[in-house]
């Protein structure tokens, strides 16, 4: 599996031995492995890989670059190319190092290979520099990757370093296209030696030998650097579109290259007049031809204006034609309208092309009204409306219908159909749609041919849109509770509701022994519908007497079939046993930060209402703790509380029908407490001690994540951080001064906070560790006599890092082996 998932996949199907190659891994993925021995009992346990392992193929280094070539050479300066090695090892290469060898034909120099880039070289070019001019010199190059260097590439040389002189060459692109109003850059390689003299040139796209000098301005600018030469002309135009020729000259010869550029923009204005192929009233079709500059890119379609004659202000027609010719739509009958014409590109829209005024007119008038409409065919949300053609067409054909509705409540005629209808042989019907169920409508029809729309017909008789009705089927009725005197009642809607909305519910029960059912109330007509069903409480009940239900839904049609409650009920208080449901808040566990407030809210029910009792730990709660009940649940609440109070709360509730346990842990979390003792300093060096200390007994309930030490001099007051981040029990204090006593405290902190200080409880002096003298030096005897011995040395060479604070003598019998002390008293001579 790799380390994102979870799920393991199986890789083989079987395998005998201990070792497999795995297939099919994704180049650069890390995963887990797992193996599972298997016999004929089955599979055993699997054993896994702890380090995750990348796919990846094995890295070496890099093979050496090829192709190295020697470019310019000036007096103290080679420029070198070469191509990438052809293996990179597995890793990608990161950079190459350049190494170059000085001849010594005198042999007095040694001569040796020296690396010439003082930084990485990422591209496969270099200029080597600093060079001593007529110097004879070798060179190579190394690739490196992540392996590390290469072995070097074939090398290039002995080459004598001084100033080349060279013709001109011109490396240029031969075309290039640009979209208007873009900066354009025409960027020529320039290489000769010494450097030529360069001169651009332009000729019209359609006369190549045309040729005359560019003229430089803020427009057009020429810029030269040490190889190229770039030709700059910012916000292109299309005047711009030319062949532009560079010429480079030097007294070793000249050289020349063309580029021909076009710049793409939006195109020129169709080409007139505008002809008018048809004129209606409220119509017109207009024809034109295509530019004769399209801007250098196809034109994807023409944009249509329109103006009446006397007024300044144009309007959009459209943007859609594709061809030189469209009918202009909605046309005022006797105005007179001037059109106009763009071509568009997709660089933008062109210059437009003006019509001559012309009058929207016809010789044609409407079509008549046609007859009243019948409606047929009625639904909850359709009617089909049927109508005859008018008697008279106004001399032109019908071409189509428009089909208008209204509410009977209101006023307004709103169309029905977005595109006019199609006229029918033997009369025409049409189908409307997303009418609203028991609302009553009128539709009304209006003819079309080429004059325009005529005259509507007059309404049809008003219909109610609705289906065919019945009465509604049984609900499905259930008793959720009862009491002595009461029943809880509960049902789902009928699945059938007859084709008209459920408007209210009918209840109705039956004592045991009578024939005859009651009904509860006149009916139910405001009851509240939910997920669930409905709901009702029928009240008034006697005590030890048994009853039936049953539920009737009620519709526009009348009374349903009733729902009938399967089970007969006895009139007595209900025994339910206490039951215990925590608020969504809560659930088992619960981490509070001290300080914070402890609130359990659990909510208990059951019949007889349960009682409710609280503990920690199965002893009585703290003394903080106040208890909140309601009618439906009980709250465990403890404000700004501590660490004490963390632990495991029950909650029991009990009645005649048993009890109920809830069990919650409520962990408090805060900071640290002191650092565990002893806390212990040990003199390191004379600038520096080591503190070791034990972690705090209570670490918060939280790990601890840091220890912060402080210092102060034993004849200050202040205390000074030493460092903010030690997770050990243990650190070395640097930068103390020799001679000094300081104090330190150290204290623990969690993700809460900082817990309190533990202070050292005695200063420790910064000196340097002291050890034992060495031996003194240069004993002798300097006088004898029977009963005495003078004698002489002098004091040690290293003192041991303190002074000396006394001497001892010490003295044997020849013969014997034990040395005896000879003084009592303290001699510091």
């Amino acid at each position: 599996r790799n380390i994102d998932g979870k799920a393991w996949t199986k890789v083989n199907p079987n395998c005998g031995s201990t070792s497999f190659v795995v297939p099919d891994l994704i180049n650069g993925q890390e995963y887990f492995f797992r193996v599972r021995a298997e016999n004929r009992f089955g599979v055993g346990p699997p054993a896994e890989t702890i380090q995750r392992t990348t796919a990846r193929d094995p890295i070496h280094p890099p093979d050496p670059p090829i192709k190295l070539r020697i470019g310019l050479v000036t007096k103290n300066t080679v420029s070198l190319t070469w191509k990438p090695p052809k293996n990179d090892g597995g890793a990608p290469v990161t950079h190459y190092n350049v190494e170059c060898l000085r001849w010594d034909r005198t042999g007095e120099v040694k001569e040796s290979w020296k690396q010439c880039n003082r930084r990485d070289v990422e591209e496969t070019k270099f200029t080597v520099e600093d060079l001593v001019e007529g110097g004879e010199y070798e060179f190579r190059v190394k690739a490196v990757n992540i392996a590390g260097p290469s072995r070097p590439s074939a090398t290039v040389g002995p080459l004598v370093v001084k100033d080349q002189t060279c013709p001109p060459s011109i490396e240029l692109k031969e075309f290039m296209e640009v979209e208007e109003g873009t900066d354009v850059k025409i960027v020529a390689k320039i290489k000769g030696v010494p450097f030529p003299t360069l001169t651009w040139l332009k000729a019209p796209p359609k006369k190549p030998d045309d040729k005359s000098p560019v003229v430089y301005d803020q427009h057009v600018n020429k810029i030269v650097d040490e190889n190229t030469c770039t030709l700059l002309i910012q916000q292109s135009r299309r005047n711009d579109t030319g062949l532009y020729t560079i010429t480079a000259e030097n007294n070793l010869g000249t050289a020349s290259k063309e580029m021909r550029l076009n710049v793409l923009g939006r195109p020129g204005p169709p080409v007139g007049p505008i002809k008018f192929e048809s004129i209606l009233a409220d119509k017109m079709t207009i024809s034109w031809l295509p530019p004769l500059d399209d801007g250098g890119s196809k034109i994807t379609n023409y944009v249509i204006e329109k103006k009446e004659a006397n007024r300044k202000t144009w309007v959009t027609v459209t943007n859609e034609p594709k061809e030189c010719i469209f009918t202009v739509p909605k046309l005022m009958e006797g105005h007179e309208y001037v059109f106009r014409i763009m071509a568009q590109n997709k660089y933008g829209i062109g210059e437009p092309l003006d019509s001559e005024p012309e009058t929207a007119r016809n010789l044609f008038t409407v079509p008549g009204p046609p007859d009243k409409p019948t409606v047929s065919s009625i639904t909850r949300d359709s009617m089909t409306v049927n109508w005859e053609e008018p008697e008279h067409d106004g001399g032109s054909p019908i071409t189509g219908y428009w089909l208008e509705r209204k509410e009977t409540t209101g006023k307004r005629w709103t169309r029905v159909n977005r595109d006019p209808i199609k006229p029918m042989a033997l009369g025409v019907s049409y189908k409307v749609t997303g009418l609203i169920e028991g609302s009553e409508y009128q539709f009304r029809v209006s003819a079309i041919n080429a004059a325009g729309v005529g005259p509507p017909s007059m309404p049809s008789d008003p219909a109610l849109a609705r289906d065919p009705i019945a009465p509604p089927g049984p609900p499905i009725p259930k008793v959720t509770d009862w009491t002595k005197s009461s029943v809880d009642l509960e049902w789902t809607p009928p699945v059938k509701d007859g084709g008209s909305r459920v408007t209210g519910y009918i209840v109705e029960f039956k004592e045991e022994g009578k024939e005859e059912w009651e009904r509860v109330g006149k009916s139910l007509q405001n009851l509240h519908f939910f997920s669930l069903g409905t709901k009702f409480v029928v009240t008034g009940l006697k005590e030890g007497c048994f009853y039936k239900f049953r539920v009737r839904a009620v519709n526009a049609a009348g009374i349903g079939e009733p729902g009938e409650v399967t089970d007969i009920i006895e009139m007595k208080d209900r025994i339910v046993a206490p039951d215990i449901n925590l608020d969504a808040s809560v659930r088992d566990r619960i981490v509070v930060h001290a300080g914070g407030v402890i609130r359990i809210i659990a909510y208990v029910s059951g019949k007889p209402p349960p009682t409710v009792t609280w503990s920690r730990d199965e002893q009585a709660l703290p003394e903080e703790a106040k208890i909140e009940e309601t009618a439906i649940s009980s709250s465990l609440v403890i404000r700004n509380c501590k660490r004490s109070h963390q632990g495991l709360y029950t909650l029991l509730a009990k009645n005649e029908g048993g009890e109920r346990k809830k069990t919650i842990i409520v962990d408090v979390l805060d900071v640290p407490g002191p650092v565990g003792m002893p806390l212990l300093t040990e003199n390191l060096t004379n600038d520096s001690c080591k503190l070791s200390w034990f972690t705090p007994e209570d670490d918060g309930g939280s790990p601890i994540t840091n220890y912060i030490i402080e210092k102060r001099e034993s004849d200050h007051r202040a205390w000074t951080p030493v460092t903010y981040t030690v997770t050990r029990q243990n650190a070395t204090i640097q930068g103390l001064i020799q001679g000094k006593a300081y104090f330190f405290r150290i204290a623990a902190e969690n993700i809460i906070g900082m817990g309190p200080f533990t202070e050292t409880t005695k200063e420790i002096l910064i000196r340097d560790p002291i050890t034992v003298p060495d031996r003194p030096e240069d004993l002798e005897v300097k006088a004898v006599t029977k009963n005495s011995v003078t004698l002489t040395w002098n004091p040690p060479k290293y003192n041991g890092g303190s002074d000396i604070t006394m001497y001892v003598l010490e003295s044997r019998l020849i013969g014997k082996d034990k040395f005896h002390k000879v003084t009592k008293e303290k001699m510091l001579d």
